[in-house]
């Protein structure tokens, strides 16, 4: 996580680019197994025979490797104050093993809290894009931000 970045830091049109991971096949088994045991997450052959053509990743399992990528390189361990949650989660293509999946958050607001003053709201859209620059993942959240100056809040 990063040091340094408070609610202030959080300016409204700001792209972020988080850096990418390849999704791993065995990794995509394994979440699989534990928690989204279908058959086109689990098994080759029987996902060949499904309409995706083969093996893919669960949507959740994607939904993980972009929080990994937003808390190592988005959020601040400093002032990061978690999410009343997601407004909206689409997945819109497969993710298949060898995928190099990268992630950009766009900032839609940013505002100071009314009920805590000490800290803001910051609303944005995170995409999840794969090798061919296609969007696979979007989603729409919340997040709680600590501001920096807190005598500015009292």
């Amino acid at each position: 996580m990063l040091q340094d970045r408070w609610f202030e830091d959080y300016v409204p049109g700001t792209v972020h680019d988080l850096g990418s991971v390849v999704v791993d096949e065995q990794e995509v088994i394994a979440f699989a197994r534990q928690f989204d045991p279908q058959p086109f997450h689990l098994d080759k052959e029987r996902a060949e025979k499904s309409a995706f053509g083969g093996l893919i990743a669960s949507g959740w399992h994607t939904a993980c490797m972009t929080m990994r990528l937003i808390v190592d390189r988005y959020l601040s361990e400093v002032s990061s104050e978690g999410s009343p949650g997601i407004d909206e989660l689409r997945w819109l293509r497969p993710v298949r093993p060898g995928d190099q999946l990268t992630v950009r958050i766009t900032i839609l607001d940013a505002r100071r809290s009314r009920s805590r003053p000490e800290r803001g709201i910051v609303r944005s859209q995170t995409e999840t894009l794969n090798q061919d620059g296609e969007v696979v993942m979007h989603l729409t959240s919340t997040i709680f931000i600590r501001r920096r100056n807190q005598k500015d809040a009292e």
